[in-house]
């Protein structure tokens, strides 16, 4: 495996020096355009470029004009177009819905290059500029927002993007089967009103048009007033996100009728090594450099990612509605050559710094059923509150190919970066994986995602209970120790889940302070399209069981439980107190608010240090480790900001 040396058309002029006169498809994406297989538009265009096609990237085009869309002229087929590797309104703001400065999916990181909701504007602007030439939308934008959805930003119910947006067709998930399949309809002068048959696609069309079998769930203008109908909905379409059980989903917009067909089949182990050999450049394009690069570049330009999907099943991650549940993996001997290829480009100092994915321990199917009946719908998940019976637990396949990257010539150090299932990890009997990993690919700090350690929290989390972290940590430490390394967990923590009260928070903050946890990645819960967190949050619903779930909407609330995640804050103290107050747990005001002499609190420092030796700790007779233990992660933009960023990654 070798990188290529020429990018993909990034304009007029690029066209011109291939010698093309016109493109077959227009690719227009919201972020620059890197030629990585980390990013979306790159592996859509090199798909196109590998099926016969030229293909033209515009990418952040002027989103104030049409005739940004008109770099190479007219082009032959038609328009595939796509938000970028993060939901643009995620890129564009925090949780509290205020402006981020800067975007690592543009040059120099800057802000504003494109508009909110930026799939839908492109989309609007390339009809305006060519009415009669079909447009595609997918990417994780048009894939999370495929159904009517609440949208946080506007705190409202907004339709299918497909409505909104006046695209032809919608791509979700994964998109390279349903691509190439497309094209060559498009390209054999098929009309895109026609293409109703593509696995992996939405259409919009009348009610004499349905297909022969399909379930439909509420209305728009139903679910938009109706939280009850909203929450059914939820359950349906996430019951139908498998290939091997899904059928057509069928929801009503404003007039006419939303046609969500199967989910695309995923790739084969040897289609997704395909992918991966197809002659990337690996680079940012170099018409960046003057503008100081593109950020996103940094976290995978030495980094390989070895699968998709995730059977983990976290409520508030974006991996099934776009990735799906089911784990796909490349062969060992892709994932080693392009690690060899890693150590040929320059800048590479000996450390490949992922060798990951969504769950970076996940190569193989959940259990053996799952090919023939599809993942369990109903909200059952693979691994939590339990683990299934059936789950296939194997890391040989994976520790294989680590241990070949990492004796490669010129490879100092492999390291896993993206999310480790810690849960996952504890079921494997044979623990060779487990001490291979603290001893050579830990960074220092390995990250994982606990999120929470309330068990009602946890339960609407989709995760496991905290006793599961509490045995990983413990016996990572050991294995640390025994390996004769200085190495730490950092913590992933959640606060204002769905489910999550202030009391639960106050429970999280007497663990971290018992375990002398002193977070440095904790978030407010972000309430992204496409979750089934999201739906908990707009509805109070659990939309399995429709039960009430209790959600914090207060801004004051919201913001104690977040200072309780970082009690240790002297900016916090007022918060916390009060918060404290509030719970009647006075009796830890003197543990957690940061006014009372120093002698009296944790360390400073921000990782999580070893568990704290039997019986000790027990102020107020309380129990010590276990003191939420009968009051009570993953990887993540739900995260969708990575934790939307896929890498690839999700949860």
């Amino acid at each position: 495996m070798t990188p290529n040396t020429q990018f993909l058309p990034l304009c007029r002029a690029d066209m011109r020096a291939r010698g093309w006169q016109d493109v077959d498809f227009v690719l227009v994406t919201g972020d620059a355009y890197i030629d990585h297989p980390s990013f979306g538009a790159a592996i859509i265009g090199r798909v196109l470029e590998a099926a016969g096609f030229r293909v033209g990237i515009i990418s952040q085009p002027d989103y104030t004009t049409p005739d940004s869309m008109k770099e190479y002229g007219r082009p032959r087929y038609g328009f595939f177009i796509g938000g970028g590797n993060v939901d643009s309104m995620v890129a564009h703001y925090s949780v509290a819905k205020i402006r981020r400065r800067r975007d690592e999916y543009t040059p120099g990181g800057v802000a504003g290059k494109r508009p909110d909701r930026c799939a839908t504007v492109y989309t609007r602007l390339a009809k305006a500029a060519y009415p009669d030439l079909p447009v595609v939308l997918g990417g994780l934008e048009a894939s999370l927002r495929r159904f009517a959805h609440y949208d946080y930003w506007s705190d409202t119910v907004m339709p299918s993007i497909a409505e909104s947006s006046g695209a032809d067709l919608i791509s979700f998930g994964m998109a390279e089967h349903q691509t190439v399949a497309l094209a060559r309809r498009l390209a054999a002068g098929e009309p895109a009103a026609h293409i109703t048959d593509v696995p992996g696609t939405c259409y919009l069309t009348d009610f004499e048009s349905l297909p022969a079998k399909y379930v439909e769930c509420a209305s728009y203008q139903k679910v938009a007033g109706d939280k009850l109908a909203y929450a059914k909905a939820c359950r349906i379409q996430m019951d139908n996100q498998d290939p091997a059980s899904a059928v057509p989903v069928v929801q009503k917009q404003s007039e006419r009728y939303l046609v969500q067909n199967v989910p695309a089949a995923p790739l084969t182990r040897r289609e997704l090594d395909a992918v991966y050999a197809l002659p990337f450049t690996r680079r940012v394009h170099p018409s960046y450099d003057a503008l100081g690069g593109v950020p996103a570049i940094a976290e995978v330009e030495f980094s390989v990612a070895h699968n998709r999907g995730c059977f983990g099943g976290c409520n508030f991650c974006a991996i099934t509605m776009h990735q799906g549940r089911r784990v796909t993996s490349r062969s060992a001997d892709s994932v080693v050559a392009e690690a060899e290829m890693l150590t040929g480009l320059p800048g590479f100092k000996g450390y490949i710094h992922d060798v990951g994915g969504p769950t970076a321990n996940f190569r193989l199917p959940s259990c053996a059923g799952q090919m023939r009946r599809g993942v369990c719908g109903g909200g059952k998940h693979c691994l939590a509150p339990s683990p299934c019976k059936e789950l296939i637990v194997d890391h040989s396949e994976y520790l294989s190919i680590l241990r070949r990257v990492r004796a490669l010539p010129g490879v100092k150090k492999v390291f896993i970066r993206s999310g480790i299932r810690y849960d996952y990890l504890m079921l494997d009997k044979d623990e060779t994986f487990f001490k291979e990993l603290v001893q050579y690919h830990v960074s220092g700090q390995l990250k994982v995602a606990p999120e929470h350690c309330a068990p009602n929290t946890l339960r609407h989390m989709g995760k496991p209970p905290v006793e599961v972290f509490n045995r990983f940590a413990k016996r990572f430490y050991e294995l640390t120790r025994q390996a004769g390394k200085q190495q730490y967990l950092v913590p992933y923590l959640m606060s204002s889940h769905p489910g999550s009260t202030l009391k639960d928070a106050v429970i999280l903050a007497e663990y971290l302070y018992r375990h002398k946890m002193r977070p440095e990645q904790v978030q407010d819960f972000y309430p992204t399209p496409g979750t089934v967190s999201t739906c908990m949050f707009y509805t109070g619903l659990d939309p399995y069981t429709l039960q009430p779930v209790y959600v914090a909407r207060d801004p004051e609330e919201k913001a104690m439980q977040r200072a309780l995640l970082q009690y240790y804050d002297p900016k916090n103290a007022q918060r916390v107190r009060k918060a404290l107050h509030i719970t009647h747990r006075e009796d830890l005001i003197p543990l957690l608010v940061p006014d009372v002499p120093r002698t009296r609190r944790a360390p400073k420092e921000i990782v999580l240090h070893l568990p704290p030796r039997p019986g000790a700790g027990k102020p107020g007779g309380r129990k010590g480790a276990d003191a939420c233990r009968n009051t009570g992660r993953g990887t993540g933009a739900a995260r969708q900001s990575a934790r939307q960023k896929g890498k690839r990654r999700g949860r």
